[in-house]
């Protein structure tokens, strides 16, 4: 296949989350049809609700800045496909991308002729993803884990080092309505012989977390709590000092903006002492490089305009929360428009409580998705929690348009805020990128 035949057939599997189907057995055969690529190598898996891009990413800095190949595996992708799979900080490229799904799609028609079963779009991008890493011979896999942990395809590369980012409401209609429930279906990646770092937990998380860890004799691992952020702050970034138990690392220039990046930086900076307990060659050096040098696209990633434009994928209440924080910390003062499209099968009242106060102009819009959010549900929410300018908000049939209306209304100084979803954040680049006007903020 060429590149847009493989993508044309990956989505024709059905969307990555309509059609999700959580369960083993299908991966696992793909995989055992292609040799078992995930055996090849060492790999990391980082479950979670909030932050586990970024600390995948943080640690992918670290090790490359340590000079490990890595293997970086995320979800979603914001434009192109060949996001999801990066080899040494590089995106596969399309050629590879599209041999090797062609490869997975014929072990895949295989199975389903064997036994009846075709594995979903995740399950193949996963198996793309582990063959690419076994053919760059990476020292080290680093793999996102799509939804959930238990029955998700990521797990079946039986990483041997785990972590457990903040757990919070999110996909409730797949993995419980609780926090209990939730927690448990992230805590079950945890498993005998395996090593575990776990994030500050809310009390319900941690306790079933704790529980699983109990079961299975696994001692965890704690993210550092020892974290301190200097008044002096690093442009719209912050400067913090981490102490754990065998280091200090003081000064860190932090390139990944928020308050609550200091939490999955304390995750990435433990997951790195494991490894290198491990034998791993990580010095001290290393892991403060790899913090101050991550970049992640979508996730409070600025670019400088008139006006400035801040994307972020804030999509659940938790991240919400997190950007509204923000907001008031690096933004005070500054007129901000928000320009907001999410999922519909979000937590919409509580994300909208959280960020349109926050807001001098609300810009809501449809997305190009299955799941978005339609006006009229868009316009109650408006209602319910008005901005903070008399309650001034639009709504638009296309994020492009709210785009060029939300720029043309925010004065010189002010910033647009794209969030919501990262599909919309998706959009919002692809259209910047294409312009070339703008450059990505420091």
């Amino acid at each position: 296949m060429r590149f847009d035949e493989a993508v044309n057939y990956l989505l024709s599997l059905g969307h990555e989350t309509l059609a999700i189907k959580l369960g083993l057995d299908n991966i696992e055969r793909l995989l055992a049809a292609l040799g078992h690529p995930e055996r090849a190598y060492p790999a990391v898996q980082i479950a979670g609700t909030n932050g586990k891009g970024s600390t995948a990413a943080m640690l992918d800095g670290i090790c490359r800045a340590a000079n490990l190949r890595t293997g970086l595996y995320t979800s979603p992708h914001l434009i192109s496909i060949t996001e999801r799979v990066r080899i040494g900080g590089h995106d596969i490229t399309r050629r590879e991308f599209a041999r090797l799904a062609t490869r997975v799609r014929a072990a895949a028609t295989e199975l389903k002729t064997r036994t009846g079963a075709l594995p979903t779009f995740f399950e193949q991008v996963t198996a793309i993803a582990l063959l690419a890493f076994r053919e760059a011979q990476v020292e080290l896999a680093i793999l996102e884990t799509g939804l959930g942990g238990r029955l998700d395809a990521t797990t079946s590369a039986r990483a041997s080092l785990l972590a457990i980012t903040p757990v919070a409401l999110d996909h409730q209609e797949y993995l419980g309505t609780t926090l209990e429930a939730i927690a448990a279906e992230k805590a079950a990646i945890i498993r005998a012989g395996a090593s575990v770092v776990v994030a500050p937990q809310a009390d319900a998380a941690r306790a079933v977390i704790l529980a699983r860890c109990r079961e299975c004799h696994v001692t965890p691992r704690f993210a550092t709590e020892d974290v301190r952020a200097h008044d002096e702050h690093a442009g719209y970034s912050l400067l913090a000092t981490f102490k754990t138990e065998s280091d200090v690392y003081e000064h860190v220039r932090m390139s990944l903006r928020g308050r609550h990046q200091l939490t999955n930086a304390s995750v990435a900076i433990s997951l790195a002492e494991v490894l290198r307990e491990r034998g791993f060659p990580i010095e001290r050096e290393a892991i403060i490089e790899g913090l101050e040098t991550t970049r992640h696209a979508g996730r409070l990633e600025l670019f400088n305009g008139r006006p400035d434009v801040l994307l972020d994928g804030a999509h659940n209440a938790a991240g919400a929360r997190a950007l509204s924080d923000y907001l008031d910390e690096f933004a005070g003062g500054k007129f901000i428009t928000l320009l907001f499209g999410a999922m519909r099968d979000k937590e919409l009242d509580e994300i909208a409580a959280a960020l349109f106060p926050v807001a001098n102009l609300l810009y809501l819009t449809r997305l190009t998705n299955p799941r978005t959010a339609t006006l009229g549900a868009l316009r109650k929410l408006a209602s319910a929690h008005p901005s903070k300018s008399d309650g001034a908000a639009a709504f638009f049939e296309s994020p492009a348009r709210a785009l060029r209306a939300a720029e043309r209304a925010t004065p010189r100084g002010g910033i647009v805020c794209v969030t919501g979803s990262l599909y919309l954040v998706g959009e919002i680049k692809r259209i910047l990128e294409r312009r070339g006007g703008l450059k990505r903020g420091v």
